[in-house]
């Protein structure tokens, strides 16, 4: 009597790679999703919590925050230091663009024009503290250019506006 072995098919990896392909095409989508809202908050929250500080009431920069500009804060430039100019000016304006920028980041709304503001932010905050520049300013510059090249993303009033205006350009081109 002969026996026969049983032959199994040999394993497939066609499910395998499909499968491996879909978690992936999952994964890249929702890090596409969600990757923009997370660098406009990563970069947004710092410079808001900072300018929080800066106010003592409304439309009041805080004493503190004079101080700073005016006693404190140095310009280094070429290995001199040089005091800021116009102290009082350049208070109420950190003021205000420490926290209009960042509201206007976590909206999603000119996101790209308050990521180069909180970009020239962070050269200023360079050039008057240069030992920050690992800590700080490097990973705050990095997300500032990412999010210029990027976009809003999806998440964003930049990208719901943007959508009313073609579908408001589609209707009025299909009257």
């Amino acid at each position: 009597m002969s026996t026969s072995s049983i032959e199994r098919p040999a394993p497939t990896t066609r499910g395998l790679e499909h499968l491996v392909h879909s978690v992936l095409g999952w994964i890249a989508w929702t890090a596409g999703l969600v990757a923009a809202p997370v660098a406009r908050l990563a970069l947004a929250i710092p410079f808001l919590k900072s300018g929080l500080t800066k106010w003592s009431g409304w439309f009041h920069v805080s004493p503190a925050a004079d101080f700073l500009f005016e006693s404190m804060f140095r310009l280094h430039i070429f290995g001199h230091r040089y005091p800021m100019p116009m102290p009082d000016v350049l208070a109420h304006f950190d003021a205000v663009g420490e926290v209009l920028f960042p509201i206007l980041l976590i909206a999603g709304l000119g996101t790209r024009f308050s990521a180069l503001a909180l970009l020239v932010m962070t050269g200023v905050i360079q050039l008057t503290v240069p030992s920050s520049w690992a800590n700080f300013n490097l990973p705050w510059a990095g997300l500032a250019l990412a999010i210029m090249a990027l976009g809003p993303g999806k998440l964003s009033l930049d990208f719901a506006i943007e959508r009313w205006f073609k579908r408001s350009k589609e209707r009025i081109t299909v009257l």
